[in-house]
């Protein structure tokens, strides 16, 4: 499993939260069903918000990376959310990113661009028409194949989400950057034949991707927002690459807002873990919080459900120490019935909603067997700690 990571150069709030609470989830249900589970994440150390966001504050960047980078660990930590086997700067993998490049441009689907209005030649740009040519794969990506969107929805996206459909000297509107040529206060890494500067951003993650999992990979996920451009670029880099698909499925959690509404740094409606837990809230009412609501699903945090996730979590507990004696195992049937059927953590919850209601009435015998074998079902596969 690959999912993508952030850019460090904010605080961690709810919406990345429930992304990496989602693919915990998964990491979870395949590990208690036996299976061997590689997970790699990557963190976006270099690129234009956090470069933009330290010259703002002026704070060096690489101080700004590695504080956020540390107070992401120290929330998803918090979260119970197991860490990925390897976690890779996108900085560290440069060295793997150039000769990505450099293939890709030997090949015939990467040109450099002349520089405009003051701006150095040399800029290395993927070309989608032509990749989606001249793969050699018998089920060659073109583009759209991933996100299924018209041109039309595509251009709209790409503008929005770190495209540059207006630069002058590109082939097609929608062509990726690849690679950044050097510019006056920017840091910039050895770039061989490619001439010193940064990589853009979607072939960091095929390139850690393709180094660290085998090809393809089983599942490839991140919020809603990477289905285009991240993930469906991505996916033709891999093709380019290898002439395999980077991976077998591909997996999106829904977007968060505030109280009906979206919630976006612009707006000022951010809610951040660190907040939460610095306010004295307990990190499995947050992560309960979350899970209740289906993982592709849309939804907004609220002050009325977060209450609901602390009753919930008092609940629990409440019931837990009280455990009857033989009803866990029915417990732990039904929770993984529930999360087998796509992630149904709602679901689940409903399950052991009702196994505490039971047993808070049962008065039946209480069972130390029991409770201990349901506050490590609960924490296992919900990531919930009791």
């Amino acid at each position: 499993m690959y999912v993508c990571g952030i850019t460090p150069y904010d605080a961690t709030h709810m919406g990345h939260a429930a992304s990496y609470v989602a693919f915990d989830l998964l990491n979870r249900v395949w590990r208690d069903s036996g299976i061997r589970v590689s997970y790699v994440q990557n963190v976006t150390d270099v690129d234009d918000p956090l470069l933009e966001r330290a010259t703002a504050t002026g704070v060096d960047w690489r101080d700004l990376a590695q504080s956020q980078i540390e107070l992401f660990q120290t929330d998803m930590d918090a979260l119970n959310v197991l860490a990925p086997n390897h976690y890779i700067g996108a900085v560290e993998a440069i060295p793997d990113i150039v000769p990505a490049i450099e293939r890709l441009i030997a090949d015939g689907v990467a040109y450099r661009v002349q520089g405009a209005d003051g701006e150095p030649d040399g800029d290395v740009y993927y070309d989608v028409e032509m990749a989606g040519k001249r793969s050699d794969a018998t089920d060659a990506w073109t583009l759209g194949d991933v996100s299924g969107l018209g041109e039309a929805e595509m251009l709209t996206l790409f503008a929005e989400r770190g495209g540059d459909p207006a630069r002058p000297g590109k082939r097609n509107v929608l062509d990726p950057l690849l690679w950044r040529v050097a510019r006056d206060g920017e840091p910039n890494w050895p770039g061989a034949t490619l001439g010193d500067g940064r990589p853009g951003w979607h072939i960091e993650c095929t390139v850690i991707a393709q180094k660290y999992l085998p090809a393809p990979f089983t599942v490839q996920g991140g919020g809603s927002d990477l289905i285009f451009p991240h993930h469906e670029m991505g996916a033709g880099h891999a093709y380019s690459l290898s002439g395999v698909p980077l991976a077998r499925h591909y997996s999106h959690a829904g977007m968060v807002g505030l109280d009906g509404e979206k919630m976006s740094k612009s707006k000022g409606n951010l809610v951040l873990v660190s907040k939460l837990r610095a306010a004295g809230e307990e990190p499995a009412a947050i992560r309960l919080a979350i899970l209740a609501n289906h993982y592709r699903s849309d939804w907004s945090w609220t002050d009325a459900e977060f209450a609901a996730a602390k009753d919930r979590l008092a609940q629990w507990r409440e019931a837990a120490e009280q455990a009857p004696a033989g009803s866990a195992g029915p417990l732990v049937a039904a929770m993984r019935h529930e999360l087998a059927n796509d992630l149904n953590a709602p679901g689940a919850i409903a399950a052991v909603d009702y196994w505490a209601k039971e047993a808070l009435r049962s008065g039946a015998d209480k069972s130390a067997q029991d409770t201990a074998l349901v506050m490590d079902a609960i924490d296992a596969l919900l990531g919930v700690e009791l």
